[in-house]
Order: structure tokens, then sequence, then C-alpha cells
């Protein structure tokens, strides 16, 4: 894999080397050391579970995931039914882990909105 930032070879390593600790039961990741670009793996293999990821980009990502999980964690809307929401309104589904900026910053707002 190779680092969408800088576009040097992403390192597949073990999540202690990124936080000094291991985290999670899938605890593999690709790593830019460069970048600090990163992405976690789906069940520790070699496949990310979205795309790689700056230190911004990451912010973001966090950010829109709270809006979305909103109505489903403490409101009145299945997480099914958010989900098929998001996939109406932009006309494809919607996983966070690989939404660009762009793609954020349009969620960010147009819930925001809502409000």
């Amino acid at each position: 894999m190779k680092c969408p930032y800088c576009g040097k070879k992403a390192e597949f390593v073990d999540n202690e080397k990124i936080y000094g600790r291991r985290y999670g039961k899938s605890y593999m990741a690709w790593w830019c050391p460069k970048c600090d670009a990163r992405v976690g793996t789906h069940n520790n293999t070699r496949k990310p579970l979205g795309t790689m990821a700056n230190q911004e980009l990451r912010v973001m990502r966090i950010h829109a995931h709270k809006l979305i999980d909103k109505p489903w964690r403490y409101g009145n809307k299945t997480r099914k039914q958010v989900y098929k929401e998001l996939k109406e309104k932009y006309g494809r589904e919607i996983h966070i882990g690989e939404c660009n900026k762009e793609m954020c910053l349009k969620i960010i707002d147009d819930i925001s909105n809502q409000v």
C-alpha cells in the first residue's frame, strides 16, 4: 500500500509502533511514518478498514462519525435507518473510513444544518 500523501510505501505494523501500546483486538495497521497517515485492518489481515488518513482527515472522520452516530445511539432511529438515509442522500453507501476531506465536510455541514 502506498501513502496517498507522499507516495512512499506504507509499513504494515503492529499499532503499538504508532501508539506506544497495542490497541484493540485487530491491532495491525498500515502506517506512513513520514506523514503519520494510517489505517487499521480487518482482523489483523492486510485488508485495510478504509483509506489511509493523516491527522487532519482523522479528526474530520471522528467528527463526522460522532454526528452520524447520535441518532441511533441517543435518538429514535436504528443504525440501519441512519445509514439507509445517508445512502439515499448521497447516492451510495457511506463508510466514514473511506471518506475524503470534502465528503467529511459535506456530511458535517449537512448534518449540522439539520439541527
